[in-house]
C-alpha cells in the first residue's frame, strides 16, 4: 500500500525538479597556457607568459641582462628592431566546439600583429589600445593552433612617415597607436615592447550573448536614482524572455521583454546611498546583476559595480577670466592628487598587489583625484575598480601627448575605434571624473617652435587633423558613449607663455623647473586648477644600489649616468639646492638633500594653492610614481619607497590645513578646511626658539567654514629672530610648524637623538627624543619595510614615536640624517 505521505512528498520533490533553474550561458576559455616566442628569423622558440611581452619573455629565459640595471637600456635597443612570433596550441572540448557562435577576443596586442588560427589568417592589427573580436566558428577545431607575428613598428613607422610629405612632430611616434613613453621621455627610458600585452579569451555561445550593459545616470540625488540600463546583446533568437535585476543580491524588477527589441530599461533607486570621494565620505558601490532567462533557461548574467554620483567640470567665463573646478555630487570638492604614469617598462610585471598598494598609498596620502597622463596606458580594469573602491577620482587623458598627429583617413578611422572601445570599457567606473583629449599638443603647436620654417598651408594641415581629431573625434565620442561625463580638449588651456595660463582653465607651471624660477613664484602665481608642476630628486638608496649594482652610493657613475633623463637634470637639483639648503659633499647626503629639497618646494606650492581656495580648486603635481629606477619628479620611487615628497604631500593634503606665509613683514595664517561641516575650535598659536623657550603666545576662538580656505591670525614679526625659533600652530586636531627663513639660514644645533627601539605585533616601534629642534629627521635601514613617517620635525623635548612595519627580526642598521648634520 502507498503512504499518502510518501505520494505527496514525491511531488513536491518533482515539483521543485521542474522548477529548477538550467544554464545555457555563454563559455570562456582564457588562452594564457602553453606559449612560446622566437625572433622570426630565428628556429629555436622559448617559453613565454600571456599577457606579457618580449623583454620580459627575453629576461625570464635568461637571454638578455636586466634592462633596468646600469647602461643596459642602450644595449638592447635591438628588440624592438626585430619581428617577434609567439604561438600556443590550446584544446577545446566538444560542448564548446558544438556552440553556435565561437568568438576569439583580443584585449591588447602591441602593435603590429598578423593572428593565424590554424594557419588561416584571422586578423591584422594596428593599435595597442584596441580590443579586437573575431569570429572563428568556420575555422575553429578541437586541436587548434595560434600564431601570432609582430612586426617591427619601425616598418610601418617608416611606410607612413614617407606618405607624409611634413615632418610631425616629435617624430615617428606619431605614427604608431602604443604607449608613447615606450619610446623615451625626460624619466623613462626607451624600451619599444611588443606582444600580448592584454588576455586572449575565447568565448562560445549558442544563441545569445551580452557584450555590455552601460547604466546610464538620467537623474540622481539624495531622494532618488533614476537610472538607465543600455544593453548591447547579441542573439539570433525572436522571442520574450525575461530579465532579471538584482541589486545587492536582492531581485529588484524583472521584466518580459522580446530580446531582438531590448535597447534599455529603467532602474529606481529610492533614497540612493552615493559614492564619494574617500575623504568626504563612502565610496559606496552597488553590485548590479542582470539575468536573462528563457523560461527556467539562463541564457546569460552581466555584472556591473555601480558607484551613484554626479560629476561636473564646472568651466565658465566670469570676472577673473574662467573657472575650472569639479562638483560632486553637486558640491565643488577641491582636487588634490597627482599625476600617474604606466608604473612599469613592462607592463605585465604590475601585478594586482602592486596595483593595491599604489593606490592605498595614494588615498594614505590624502589624495582625491589621479590624472592618467595621456602618453601612457588606458590602465587595466583592475585600476578602475580599486579606484571605485578607494574613493579615488580620475582625470582620464586620452592617449596622446606633446604631439602633434596625421590627419589621413585611415589614422582618424583607427583612433574613432580606440576612443570607443575605452569609453565603453570605462563608463561604468564612478571613479572616471573628465575625459581630456591630450596632453600639451595644444600648448606645443603654439608655444614650442614648431610652426617654424613652414608654409601657412602646411600648418593650417597640421592644424586641421588636430581638430579633427580633439575638437571633432574625441569629443563626439564621449557624448555618443558616455554622455554625463565631460571632455576637456587639451591639458593645459593656455601655455606658460601666455598671461592667461593663469587665470582661464587648467595650468602646467613649468617656470619652476624648467626655466628655474625659484620656489616663492608659486606663491604668488596660482592658477584656477594646477594640473602639472613638479620638481626633481633622486630615488631610494635602494633605487640607485640596484641600477648601478653597487654598495655605496655613487650618483656621478657613469652607470647611474643614463638614470637621469633630463639634459640639465643633476645642474638644476644643484641650483635649487644651492639657494635654499646646505650642499652636502657626500653622495648619499646630496641623496638625501635631493628629497628634501624637492619636498620643501613642491609643499610651499600646494599651501599656495589650498590656501586660494576657491579661486584655485585643484592641485595635481607631476608625478605620482616611476616607471623604472631613475632621478625624477616622482613621490614614489620604482621600488614602493616614499621619498620625503609623499610624507608631506600627505601632510599637505589634509582635510584641514593650517598654513602660513610672510607677506610684507607679517606673518598670515590661514585655515582650509574642505570637509563638508563647519568647524568650531581654538587656534593657538606660538613662537618657540629651537631648544623650546616660548618666545610668543597667544590664542583665538574661531568658526571655520565647511569648503573654504580663510585667513584667521596676522602677526607683525618685529623684533622676532628668524633663524631661530618657529611657528607652531594647532586647531582641533591640526597642527603646523612654520620657519621664518630659508632652510641654510636656520641657526640648527648639532645634538644626539635618543632612540628607543621596541618590537611590535607589525614590526617596531621607535621612540625619538632631542633637547634641540632637529629638522627633517630622516630614518632609514637595509631591511624591507616602511615607515608610517619620515623626514620629520622632531620639536626639543618632545617624544615622537614612528612604526616600522617589517617582517625583519631587527633593525640593528638602523640609521638617521637629519638636517641638523650640516650646519656650520
Amino acid at each position: 500500500m502507498i503512504n499518502k505521505k510518501h505520494i505527496l512528498s514525491l511531488i513536491v520533490v518533482l515539483t521543485l525538479y521542474n522548477c529548477k533553474e538550467s544554464q545555457n550561458i555563454p563559455l570562456q576559455l582564457n588562452l594564457d597556457q602553453n606559449w612560446e616566442f622566437k625572433n622570426v628569423t630565428d628556429s629555436i622558440w622559448f617559453a613565454a607568459e600571456v599577457p606579457g611581452e618580449v623583454h620580459s619573455d627575453l629576461i625570464r629565459n635568461n637571454l638578455i641582462e636586466d634592462p633596468f640595471v646600469k647602461d643596459n637600456e642602450f644595449k638592447l635597443q635591438w628588440i624592438s628592431e626585430k619581428d617577434w612570433e609567439y604561438k600556443t596550441q590550446f584544446t577545446i572540448d566538444d560542448k564548446t566546439f558544438n556552440k553556435n557562435n565561437i568568438e576569439l577576443k583580443f584585449e591588447g596586442l602591441d602593435t603590429y600583429a598578423s593572428v593565424y588560427l590554424n594557419d588561416s589568417l584571422i586578423l591584422k592589427s594596428n593599435n595597442a589600445f584596441r580590443e579586437w573580436n573575431v569570429d572563428v566558428k568556420s575555422i575553429i577545431k578541437t586541436e587548434n593552433d595560434l600564431k601570432i607575428v609582430f612586426d617591427s613598428t619601425t616598418k610601418q613607422e617608416s611606410i607612413e612617415k614617407e606618405k607624409t610629405p611634413y615632418f610631425l612632430p616629435p617624430g615617428d611616434r606619431v605614427f604608431t597607436r602604443k604607449a608613447q613613453y615606450q619610446y623615451g621621455w625626460d624619466w623613462g627610458p626607451i624600451f619599444n615592447t611588443s606582444g600580448i600585452w592584454r588576455p586572449i579569451t575565447l568565448k562560445a555561445w549558442d544563441n545569445l550573448i551580452i557584450k555590455d550593459v552601460y547604466i546610464q545616470d538620467v537623474e540622481i540625488n539624495t531622494s532618488k536614482a533614476n537610472l538607465v540600463a543600455n544593453f548591447d546583446v547579441n542573439t539570433s533568437i525572436d522571442k520574450e524572455v525575461t530579465i532579471e535585476v538584482f541589486i545587492n543580491d536582492s531581485l529588484h524588477t524583472s521584466h518580459l521583454v522580446n530580446i531582438k527589441n531590448i535597447s534599455s530599461f529603467p532602474i529606481k533607486i529610492e533614497n540612493p546611498k552615493l559614492w564619494w570621494t574617500h575623504n568626504l565620505g563612502e565610496p559606496y558601490l552597488y553590485n548590479l546583476k542582470f539575468v536573462i532567462k528563457d523560461g527556467n533557461t539562463i541564457l546569460d548574467k552581466y555584472h556591473v559595480k555601480k558607484g551613484i554620483r554626479t560629476i561636473e567640470l564646472v568651466s565658465e567665463k566670469d570676472s577673473i577670466g574662467q573657472s575650472f573646478y569639479f562638483k560632486l555630487n553637486n558640491v565643488p570638492v577641491f582636487m588634490k592628487g597627482a599625476n600617474y604614469i604606466p608604473q612599469h617598462s613592462f607592463q605585465n610585471q604590475i601585478t594586482f598587489n602592486r596595483y593595491n598598494q599604489l593606490l592605498d598609498d595614494t588615498v594614505d596620502a590624502n589624495m582625491n583625484m589621479l590624472r592618467i597622463w595621456g602618453g601612457g596606458i588606458y590602465e587595466n580594469n583592475i585600476f578602475y575598480d580599486l579606484c571605485d573602491e578607494k574613493g579615488i577620482l580620475i582625470w582620464q587623458d586620452f592617449m596622446y601627448a606633446c604631439a602633434m598627429y596625421p590627419g589621413d583617413d585611415a589614422f582618424l578611422k583607427n583612433i574613432e575605434e580606440e576612443a570607443i572601445d575605452n569609453i565603453k570599457r570605462l563608463r561604468n567606473h564612478a571613479s572616471i571624473a573628465l575625459w581630456c583629449g591630450n596632453n600639451e599638443n595644444d600648448e606645443a603647436w603654439k608655444n614650442w617652435g614648431w610652426q617654424q620654417k613652414r608654409s601657412e598651408e602646411e600648418k593650417k594641415e597640421v592644424w586641421d587633423a588636430y581638430l579633427k581629431v580633439f575638437d571633432s573625434i574625441l569629443p563626439n565620442s564621449v557624448k555618443t558613449y558616455a554622455n554625463t561625463i565631460d571632455y576637456w580638449a587639451s591639458s593645459p588651456l593656455y601655455g606658460r607663455m601666455d598671461p592667461k595660463f593663469k587665470t582661464h582653465g587648467d595650468a602646467h607651471d613649468w617656470w619652476l623647473w624648467h626655466s628655474a624660477y625659484p620656489f616663492e613664484h608659486l606663491q604668488d602665481n596660482v592658477p584656477r586648477f594646477m594640473s602639472e608642476f613638479g620638481f626633481q630628486s633622486f630615488p631610494s638608496f635602494e633605487a640607485i644600489k640596484y641600477a648601478t649594482q653597487n654598495d655605496s652610493i655613487d650618483i656621478s657613475s657613469e652607470a647611474f649616468a643614463t638614470h637621469q633623463k633630463h639634459p640639465r637634470g643633476f645642474k638644476l637639483i644643484r641650483e635649487y639646492m644651492e639657494r635654499d639648503f646646505p650642499v652636502p659633499t657626500n653622495d648619499e647626503d646630496y641623496v638625501y638633500m635631493s628629497q628634501v629639497l624637492q619636498a620643501y618646494g613642491m609643499t610651499m606650492g600646494f599651501e599656495a594653492q589650498r590656501r586660494a581656495m576657491p579661486y584655485n580648486m585643484g592641485t595635481l603635481y607631476w608625478q605620482l610614481n616611476d616607471c623604472w629606477p631613475v632621478a625624477s619628479w616622482s613621490g614614489i620611487d620604482n621600488f614602493g619607497n616614499w621619498k620625503a615628497l609623499h610624507y608631506k604631500t600627505k601632510k599637505a593634503f589634509e582635510d584641514v590645513l593650517i598654513s602660513s606665509r610672510i607677506t610684507n613683514d607679517t606673518i598670515k595664517t590661514y585655515i582650509v578646511n574642505d570637509k563638508l561641516e563647519d568647524l568650531n575650535g581654538t587656534l593657538n598659536l606660538k613662537i618657540i626658539d629651537f631648544n623650546g623657550n616660548i618666545l610668543w603666545i597667544d590664542s583665538k576662538v574661531i568658526t571655520v567654514q565647511a569648503n573654504k580656505s580663510e585667513l584667521f591670525y596676522e602677526l607683525p614679526l618685529l623684533n622676532i629672530g628668524r633663524s631661530n625659533s618657529i611657528l607652531i600652530a594647532n586647531f582641533n586636531d591640526t597642527s603646523s610648524l612654520f620657519y621664518l627663513d630659508r632652510p641654510k639660514h636656520l641657526k640648527l644645533e648639532k645634538a644626539d637623538i635618543t632612540q628607543k627601539v621596541t618590537k611590535s605585533d607589525s614590526g617596531f616601534n621607535i621612540e625619538l627624543t632631542s633637547n634641540t629642534l632637529q629638522k627633517e629627521v630622516f630614518l632609514f635601514t637595509n631591511e624591507k619595510g616602511f615607515f608610517n613617517d619620515n623626514f620629520i620635525d622632531l620639536l626639543p623635548n618632545e617624544k615622537q614615536i614612528i612604526e616600522f612595519k617589517t617582517e625583519a627580526k631587527s633593525i640593528d642598521d638602523l640609521k638617521i640624517k637629519t638636517l641638523n648634520m650640516f650646519v656650520n
